[in-house]
């Protein structure tokens, strides 16, 4: 009688799942490094995009906002919001504090908001519960505007010359430390400082 074959088992097979849980890992690792309001923007040092945004309604005194309205001469910060939008409702504060200091409308920068596909009532009921920090506001309901910007999300804040130029563009809700690290000394480039 002949003796059954017994088989082999190759350390090779266990090299799919080694593979995986490396990349799993990997994965892990870069999602969780990094600062996402580093990401590059191709538009920096471009013009802004050609619009021109009606007003929201129920706002007095509130005009809409229009490419024009960047090239008027005074750096502008442009914030991309909705209601919908929590990062936006938890950054909210941070605006109204820059809307209220006083170095910075000494310096004329004004701060002007884009409503990205939001309803407009649903808009209007967060900046009167929450103030208007902003100068303008353009109401964009499709979004194609801030696809202009490169938008991918909300928030999204930019910082632009005077000449209209894209100098800078903040990802994520704004801080108090992100704003006096990284946006007013953006805002400080942008005047040529």
């Amino acid at each position: 009688m002949s003796e059954p074959v017994i088989a082999q088992r190759s350390p090779l097979r266990f090299l799919p799942l080694i593979l995986f849980a490396l990349l799993a890992a990997l994965f892990l690792i870069r999602l969780f490094t990094g600062d996402a309001s580093r990401i590059p923007s191709a538009l920096i040092g471009k013009p802004a995009p050609t619009f021109n945004l009606p007003a929201l309604d129920g706002l007095k005194d509130t005009p809409g906002l229009s490419t024009e309205d960047l090239r008027k001469g005074h750096v502008s910060v442009v914030n991309i919001f909705a209601s919908w939008c929590a990062p936006c409702r938890q950054e909210h504060p941070v605006l109204m504090a820059m809307a209220r200091d006083e170095a910075l409308k000494e310096k004329g920068v004004e701060i002007y908001g884009l409503s990205y596909k939001d309803e407009p009532a649903n808009a209007l009921g967060f900046l009167q519960a929450g103030g208007n920090p902003f100068q303008r506001i353009g109401v964009d309901p499709a979004g194609r505007t801030a696809i202009g910007f490169g938008v991918y999300g909300v928030p999204e804040t930019f910082v632009i010359k005077g000449d209209g130029t894209i100098a800078y563009k903040f990802v994520g809700p704004l801080s108090p430390s992100a704003v006096a690290t990284t946006l007013l000394p953006e805002i400080e480039k942008a005047m040529g400082k």
